[in-house]
């Protein structure tokens, strides 16, 4: 079962680049205490990903911090290598890029998809969430196929 709004997130690492190596980081390290936007996406480099998606929460950073907002999460089934890189491509300075490489937190969070018929295997579900000291406030998933509720409008406006 996908999780709900008023659910806790469960404990799992992903992975960022620190010191020019991919380290772990816990959803503890990333969430508690912390009021956080994550989006996630089913993959770095992807048309819609890279064309909307993450260049929607650049442009809008600085609007969705305003709000009160600590940090910004892009999360996918992706190395750490890959999110860096993307990330630097498009000039996401002020989103911290999270490789859930093995799928282990989006198969925790019941957001997984099957993308074995376009050649990338399980990926994560487009969706985007408000997540305050762990506790899931706000969540936007898309329906296949579609991009509306996940993108960074949408979020500045539920925030």
């Amino acid at each position: 079962m996908a999780i709900q709004e008023g659910d806790k997130l469960p404990a799992a690492t992903m992975f960022m680049m620190q010191d020019g190596k991919p380290g772990p980081v816990t959803t503890s390290e990333l969430f508690d205490g912390k009021k956080t936007v994550v989006f996630a996406l089913p993959g770095a480099y992807t048309p819609t990903c890279s064309q909307a998606h993450l260049p929607g929460y650049v442009v809008n950073a600085d609007a969705i911090k305003a709000k009160g907002v600590d940090s910004i999460v892009c999360i996918s089934v992706n190395d750490a290598f890959v999110m860096d890189s993307w990330g630097a491509d498009k000039n996401a300075e002020e989103i911290l890029m999270v490789g859930d490489g093995n799928g282990e937190f989006t198969a925790a969070i019941g957001l997984e998809m099957d993308g074995s018929g376009f050649g990338m295997g399980t990926r994560s579900q487009r969706y985007a969430m408000i997540v305050d000291d762990g506790t899931v406030t706000k969540l936007a998933v898309e329906d296949p196929g579609q991009f509306e509720v996940s993108k960074a409008e949408s979020m500045l406006e539920a925030l």
